[in-house]
């Protein structure tokens, strides 16, 4: 049926059941508004009533409830969006200030694995006044807290918190730019200083502060949940931290694969590896080369295998050093060389690749002759000496 199914008796007054999806007041219920409603036995801690609560009481602790897994959603979506972790931890900011805090800090341990409280750097410090905010704090590098310092931040980076500061102290002075310490240098009415803290390591400190103008102060109930938004920005940045390594791994393997040209008498032989954006420097499977054929001929390559990871940048090495055996041990027309290297790729690698395979001779001097041939790979393009140019079309054949 597609009317409301009706609450049972037993259900709280203004709270329908999981098929209406509503928390509001229900006008089609009847009774007090101050009822009282029995909590399971393995609830009652969460209520100050104990074992009956009133139904508002019950509809506040619901609604809170939601309004907090409604903010962990928004800042999952946020951290999930970006591999970044800068930008990540500016976006999740965003969204703490000012619906959590008045304003918050974000600061990073450059080097996890080295020793704590080095290579401190704030990533990220927000108000929700812009002009509240001390000119002095800013991001950038910090000095590392002093060695047995008692203050929240040195707390936190050895292990500590998340810490519930009820009464920070006040502003003392003009906040130095690189001090690791904001408390007691910005206002706060209350605070809470958490470790960002994955694979056992604490990768930085997230420092939420309300003003003392606000109504409601963080209390104990706060630190729940903010804990499990520092884990998560910890596991984003984490994330981030990786994959930017796994990444210039693979593309220090790339260009390790890129040869050195040959030097040739007559010819000046130049190649130049670069991404097509500077945004998407995404390593994978691009290659070039040129090398001299047993009979005095220069090949000119250049070619691509689907995919930007590691294994594309694998697969790319295994098809370029087929393409120079088979070109070397055969010594065939351009066409021929692609099909057997074809026939080949099949042997090792399930990824389609693009090549354009080209065999340059002639006297020293010129003129020089050039047949190539390509699978799939867009044209090469011929240069004048005037500068005028045009796509060299013929020779199309399928991908390998």
């Amino acid at each position: 049926s597609s009317s409301p199914r009706r609450v049972p008796r037993s259900s709280p007054p203004g709270v329908r059941d999981r098929e209406d999806h509503s928390l509001g007041p229900s006008p089609e219920r009847s009774g007090p508004a101050g009822g009282r409603v029995e909590v399971p036995a393995s609830r009652r801690e969460t209520f100050p009533g104990g074992g009956a609560v009133n139904a508002h009481d019950l509809d506040e602790v619901l609604q809170r409830a939601l309004s907090r897994l409604a903010l962990l959603a928004e800042v999952t979506t946020a951290l999930g969006s970006t591999l970044d972790a800068t930008e990540g931890v500016w976006r999740v900011c965003r969204i703490l200030v000012p619906q959590l805090a008045e304003w918050c800090a974000v600061d990073l341990i450059e080097d996890p694995d080295g020793e704590i409280g080095n290579h401190l750097r704030r990533v990220a410090v927000l108000h929700h006044d812009p002009g509240a905010l001390p000119p002095g704090v800013i991001t950038g590098p910090l000095t590392p807290p002093a060695p047995g310092a008692s203050g929240p931040m040195n707390r936190v980076l050895h292990g500590a918190g998340p810490l519930l500061i009820t009464d920070p102290p006040e502003p003392i002075g003009p906040p130095a730019g690189d001090s690791p310490e904001l408390l007691g240098r910005v206002p706060a009415g209350s605070a809470v200083v958490a470790p960002l803290r994955a694979r056992r390591r604490v990768m930085g400190v997230l420092t939420l502060a309300r003003t003392a103008e606000r109504e409601q102060p963080f209390d104990p109930d706060d630190l729940e949940l903010v804990e499990d938004l520092a884990h998560r920005i910890a596991l984003a940045v984490d994330n981030a931290r990786l994959h930017r390594e796994v990444r210039y791994t693979a593309e220090q393997f790339q260009r390790a694969l890129l040869p050195d040209l040959p030097r040739v008498n007559h010819l000046r032989l130049e190649g130049r590896y670069a991404p097509a954006r500077a945004e998407a420097a995404e390593i994978g499977g691009d290659w070039y080369d040129g090398f001299l054929l047993p009979t005095g001929n220069t090949t000119l390559i250049i070619g691509d295998v689907t995919g930007h990871d590691m294994r594309a940048a694998v697969a790319m090495s295994q098809l370029r050093n087929m393409l120079r055996g088979i070109a070397c041990d055969r010594q065939e027309p351009p066409a021929k060389i692609l099909e057997r290297l074809d026939l080949a790729h099949h042997l090792v690698s399930r990824t389609t690749a693009t090549c354009m395979y080209g065999v340059l001779h002639g006297p020293e001097g010129g003129p020089w002759e050039l047949r190539h041939s390509s699978a799939g790979h867009p044209p090469p393009l011929l240069i004048g000496p005037e500068g005028d140019t045009h796509y060299l079309e013929g020779g199309r054949g399928m991908m390998l």
